[in-house]
């Protein structure tokens, strides 16, 4: 499988992605067209579709220094650059956590200095800082411009020992081991964190690659492996074949990879990379190959994994075989392996993914949709038929359809009335609910334990201000899951009163469940926990680790509660949508049906003409189900399984 194949790939999936946003826009513009609209649902679909479009997939490459990592990000992405862009010479590594993406706005390198650990700002925040990062402008047109420029990224520099110490960056045990004793000065990163951007065609469809550098900096940045990390699509772990499975590599393996993959281990891949170091060649091809075998073996054992996860790969070979354009050379570097992976693994789980998301929070609107087209259609059928067979010469039986039909609206007024009386009961209990979570309260909770935190700077104390923190999230959640069920419960009567009185059509009203809040907080608290233990085997029992450790995981808490409380206001704004487009349609139909009667009544219009006028009508509904048969095939909703789910 050539590199095409994976842009290939990509390039088809993001087709398919821009094909997905155009049928969600159409079905959008046709419950405008039909006036099936409301502001909760277009809501639901606007945001649906913001996030396809802001959809990437980010691969994050992950090893030890001096593992070849950066030249196999060369190889895969960047040789048709012709030069190494990338700074990948021995000895001189990535040191920083690099982000490189497409920005449309312009071409760069931001770098953020060493300094900024030491104050309480998260990398996220830092990003909508732009003024905070010091900016090199690429020029794409000159490889040999961007090379001087990609160096800066290995720039390092002296400073006192202290700070050193202070920024989590001096271990004097590994110093003395080394025979330094207590330095004047020390040479540390210039900088913490890199932003690229350049319109390479892979990553203008979307691609985002993290190239992360050694346990040291994993380690002292917390926020990369409890979030950027656990976002990234694929994490691609690599290993030297010379030096098999080392101490730290089986460390970052535990303590980083398999924690950000805690609830899962798909989307991740290790690669043995620099297996041309094994060549002899006294033992020649046989010799060679056996030789790889018996270190992916001895590797898969160590990190406790399938020897199939494992691909080896020459990445410096790749690169020099796609730079002069040597097929045999490529073949003999293995490269395929990892993208054939990428494509058949990653993106087929991406796409799986956005279907899900997509499933989820449509199908619930296009069943909807469905529902209100064919109940429209059944009862224009059922006049129709009524008013071909009826003998409308006689007053009498005119008169008392009319009667009939003019005690239909006022049992549906009455209901309306009554129906406004119940939404007026359901917005109060809503308020309740969605202020049991609201922001105020849970910032409120966090002020108060990071005062505590400030108070206590021993590692037993925060942790302790940490477990008292979560303990009142919890509670807080707690105290709103008796709140929903009484939401719930109203909800479902308020359905139930519809469905007895006017006969509606039972919709089973979506149901707001606070679990998965819930076990998200756990899963939070237990990656710290992880974390912390994990990383005592560093040197990182600093307290500045520790303080950017517990910042991060309440962030991360925040956020869960943040969209715990955003779902709540979404979920009372629409879960009576559906009742109220029942209502709507059926004062429509009883309104038609009486003013056709009247017209009859005064002998004003023939039947035949109101027989026509229905028959019309029934055609535009037919229509209208059409083409909302077309949209739901366009956006791959599976209807059945959303049936069978409800």
């Amino acid at each position: 499988m050539s590199h095409m194949e994976f842009k290939q790939q990509l390039f088809e999936y993001s087709q398919w992605r821009k094909q997905l946003i155009q049928s969600i826009e159409m079905y959008l513009e046709w419950r405008n067209r039909y006036d099936l609209n409301d502001p909760q649902s277009t809501t639901i679909i606007l945001n649906m579709l913001q996030g396809l479009r802001a959809d990437q997939l980010t691969l994050a490459f992950v090893a030890e220094f001096s593992r070849g990592k950066t030249e196999l990000i060369n190889a895969l992405f960047f040789a048709e650059t012709g030069v190494r862009l990338l700074p990948s010479s021995p000895g001189r590594t990535t040191m920083s956590p690099t982000e490189i993406f497409y920005d449309p706005e312009s071409s760069y390198i931001r770098l953020l200095n060493i300094e900024s650990r030491l104050e309480d700002i998260s990398l996220n925040e830092y990003k909508q800082l732009p003024e905070r990062w010091v900016q090199i402008d690429l020029d794409c047109t000159s490889p040999t411009q961007m090379q001087q420029a990609f160096q800066e990224l290995i720039a390092t520099k002296q400073v006192d020992r202290h700070l050193a110490d202070k920024l989590g960056l001096w271990n004097e045990r590994e110093a003395a081991e080394q025979g330094i004793i207590n330095p004047e000065k020390v040479e540390i990163p210039c900088w913490r964190h890199a932003l690229i951007s350049f319109p390479h065609p892979l990553l203008k469809e979307g691609l985002v690659i993290l190239d992360t550098p050694g346990l040291n900096a994993l380690g002292t940045e917390p926020e990369l492996t409890l979030s950027m990390l656990p976002s990234a699509q694929a994490i691609i772990f690599v290993l030297a074949a010379d030096t098999g499975v080392t101490k730290s590599d089986l460390e970052m393996w535990r303590s980083h990879v398999c924690n950000a993959r805690s609830n899962s281990k798909q989307g991740l891949a290790v690669v043995m990379n620099k297996i041309d170091a094994m060549w002899d060649d006294l033992s020649g091809e046989l010799g060679y190959k056996a030789a790889i075998k018996s270190q992916i073996k001895n590797s898969a054992i160590s990190l406790g994994i399938h020897e199939d996860a494992i691909f080896p790969v020459s990445a410096k070979q790749a690169l020099l075989a796609k730079v002069k354009s040597d097929a045999n050379l490529l073949e003999k570097s293995q490269l395929a392996g990892v993208e054939t992976y990428l494509s058949e693994h990653i993106l087929k789980q991406r796409r799986h993914i956005l279907m899900n998301i997509v499933n989820r929070d449509m199908s619930f609107l296009v069943a909807e949709s469905l529902n209100l087209t064919e109940t429209q259609l059944n009862n224009t059928h059922k006049q129709l038929d009524e008013f071909k067979k009826i003998d409308f010469d006689n007053a009498e039986i005119t008169g008392k359809l009319l009667a009939e039909t003019r005690d239909g609206q006022n049992l549906y007024l009455a209901n309306i009335e009554n129906f406004k009386g119940s939404r007026k009961v359901f917005a109060e209990q809503a308020k309740v609910f969605i202020d049991s979570f609201a922001l105020e309260k849970i910032d409120a909770i966090i002020k108060n334990s990071r005062n505590e935190m400030a108070k206590n700077l021993t590692t037993y104390g925060m942790k302790q201000s940490m477990r008292k923190l979560f303990d009142d999230l919890r509670d807080l959640l707690q105290d709103s899951i008796e709140i929903t069920n009484e939401t719930r419960r109203l909800v479902k009567a308020i359905h139930q009163k519809f469905q007895e009185t006017q006969g509606f059509k039972q919709i089973e009203p979506q149901l707001f469940s606070i679990k998965q809040y819930q076990f998200e907080l756990e899963q939070i608290f237990e990656e710290g926990e992880l974390f912390r233990n994990s990383s005592k085997t560093t040197f990182t029992e600093q307290s500045i680790v520790i303080n950017k450790l517990y910042s991060t995981l309440i962030v991360k808490a925040r956020n869960v509660l943040k969209q715990a409380h955003q779902d709540a206001i979404n979920w009372s704004n629409s879960v009576l949508t559906p009742l109220m487009h029942q209502i709507k349609n059926h004062k429509h139909q009883v309104e038609n049906r009486l003013q056709m009667l009247r017209k009859i009544d005064e002998s004003k219009g023939n039947i035949a003409e109101n027989i026509h006028q229905l028959e019309t009508e029934l055609e535009a509904l037919k229509q209208q189900r059409k083409e909302l048969n077309f949209m739901i095939k366009a956006i791959q909703i599976n209807l059945d399984e959303f049936k069978n789910n409800n």
